[in-house]
C-alpha cells in the first residue's frame, strides 16, 4: 500500500514536470547533469568504456565527450518524461524522420519489416515514427524487457505506447509477431539490438569499437523466420531537442542471406553512428562486462 502512494505521488509529479516546455525542462536538467557529475554516476565504467573504445583518442577530448554524455544523459531523463504530455505537432518537429520510403515500400508489398536500433540519442522518441509513415494497415511496435516493479513497468508502457505502437515482451515476441502473420497483418517491429546478450544467449562475435564484442543474434534469427526485411535506424543530434533518424536499408528479405550476415552489417552501422558522435550514446551500459574472443579463421 505504501509503495502504490508513493507512486502515486510520484506519478503526479512527472505529470506535472510533463506539462512543462522543454525549455524549463532542460534548465532541471542541468542541475541533475551536475548532480549525476558530483555523484560519478558509473563514472568508472563510462571512462573504461570510452578510453577502451577510443585508444587514440586525446585525454581532452575523452573528458569532452565523457561530460558531453552526462549533459545528453540527463536531457534523456527529462525529455522521456516530456513524453507524458507532448503534442503530435511538437514531437514531429523535434523527431524527423529521413527515408522512410524505404518502410513504406516494404508495407506496401505486403512484407514486414524489422527495425535494427541502438541506445542513441533519446531512443524513446523514435516510436513517433508512427507520424511520419502514412501507413495505417501497419501494426507497429517495439520488443522491450518487464520491468521488475510492476508499477513502473506500466509508466514506461504507456510512454512507450505514446503514439500508438505495442510493446512486445522479448520472451513472447516471436509468439506475437506469427500470430500477426497468421492474421495478415504486417508489422514494423524494433529491437534495442546494440545489448550484453543475456546469459545462453547465441551470439555473434565481431571487432566492435576496437573491441572483440559478442551481439545479439535473436534480432536476425527471428527476422530469418518470418522472411522479414532488416532495416536500420540512423539516429543523429542535430541540437538540444532535436533527433534526426536515417532509415538505412540491411536486407530486403533476410531469409535470403548468410547466418550472420544482417547482424554484421548492423555492427558496422552502428559504429558508424557512434564514431560520428561518440557522446549520445549510452556508456555508461556494462556492455563489455564479460570479455570475448574473436572466432578463428577456418
Amino acid at each position: 500500500m505504501m509503495s502504490r502512494m508513493l507512486f502515486s505521488i510520484l506519478r503526479l509529479l512527472l505529470n506535472g514536470l510533463a506539462r512543462l516546455p522543454l525549455a524549463v525542462l532542460y534548465v532541471l536538467s542541468d542541475g541533475v547533469y551536475l548532480l549525476l557529475r558530483l555523484i560519478g554516476y558509473r563514472r568508472k565504467t563510462v571512462r573504461d568504456n570510452l578510453m577502451k573504445c577510443f585508444p587514440d583518442m586525446p585525454d581532452d577530448e575523452l573528458k569532452l565527450t565523457e561530460r558531453r554524455f552526462y549533459r545528453n544523459f540527463a536531457d534523456y531523463i527529462f525529455e522521456t518524461i516530456k513524453l507524458l504530455h507532448i503534442s503530435d505537432a511538437e514531437i514531429s518537429r523535434r523527431m524527423t524522420f529521413e527515408n522512410v520510403e524505404l518502410m513504406r515500400s516494404h508495407i506496401d508489398a505486403g512484407t514486414s519489416v524489422i527495425v535494427y536500433f541502438s541506445h542513441c540519442g533519446n531512443w524513446e522518441w523514435a516510436p513517433s515514427v508512427t507520424l511520419h509513415t502514412e501507413r495505417p494497415e501497419a501494426v507497429y511496435g517495439q520488443v522491450y524487457r518487464p520491468l521488475k516493479d510492476k508499477l513502473f513497468d506500466d509508466l514506461m508502457l504507456r510512454v512507450r505506447s505514446r503514439f500508438g505502437s505495442l510493446n512486445y515482451p522479448k520472451s513472447h515476441v516471436l509468439r506475437d509477431l506469427i500470430m500477426a502473420r497468421r492474421e495478415g497483418k504486417v508489422t514494423v517491429t524494433g529491437f534495442m539490438s546494440d545489448q550484453k546478450p543475456s546469459h545462453g544467449d547465441p551470439t555473434y562475435v565481431t571487432m566492435f569499437l576496437n573491441r572483440p564484442t559478442a551481439f545479439i543474434t535473436g534480432t536476425e534469427t527471428l527476422a530469418r523466420k518470418l522472411s522479414m526485411a532488416a532495416v536500420y535506424w540512423d539516429m543523429s543530434k542535430t541540437g538540444r531537442g532535436h533527433y534526426h533518424i536515417t532509415c538505412r536499408p540491411l536486407a530486403d528479405n533476410v531469409a535470403e542471406t548468410n547466418p550472420g550476415d544482417v547482424t554484421a552489417r548492423y555492427a558496422e552501422m552502428l559504429e558508424k553512428t557512434i564514431r560520428r558522435n561518440p557522446s549520445i550514446w549510452l556508456w555508461s551500459h556494462k556492455r563489455w562486462k564479460y570479455p570475448v574472443t574473436l572466432p578463428q579463421p577456418k
